[in-house]
């Protein structure tokens, strides 16, 4: 990689590396699509949990159980609920992070690469998922 001298800064030399810039971006576009594809899982998670404690307090209540237990049963499913819109909120503001990331590395970088077409792929898999308005790749 090409470095070019800039300047002095107290005892630090100050170097710009040319093509660096590239790099730490295609770096930062695969963890940002990593970072939406971990937050679907999640979201795909509690939605299982949510599920399984449903099923859990319905049949709690179909055989009688305890009433302390049952409102206990109840206060776990409520939290499990509770995360679905966080998760939702977490994944909308991810893929607008990776779809500014692309569009920049886009602009920036004339080439077609692996993370590019991966990050590519999840934004669509994800807007057909979770029917999101903003498609635009």
């Amino acid at each position: 990689m090409e470095s070019l001298f800039v300047g002095k800064c107290r005892n630090f030399n100050l170097v710009v590396c040319i093509g660096a810039e590239s790099m730490a971006t295609e770096r930062n576009l695969k963890i940002k699509t990593s970072t939406v594809k971990r937050i679907v899982k999640e979201l795909h998670s509690y939605e299982k949990e949510v599920e399984r404690e449903a099923a859990k307090t319905a049949d709690m209540k179909d055989k009688g159980a305890d009433p302390y237990d049952l409102k206990q049963q109840e206060n776990v499913l409520g939290e499990s609920r509770m995360m679905i819109p966080d998760c939702n909120k977490r994944l909308e503001a991810a893929l607008a992070d990776l779809k500014s990331t692309l569009a920049e590395l886009e602009e920036m970088v004339e080439k077609e690469g692996q993370e590019i077409e991966d990050a590519k792929k999840t934004v669509v898999d994800v807007e057909k998922q979770f029917h999101t308005e903003d498609v635009r790749l």
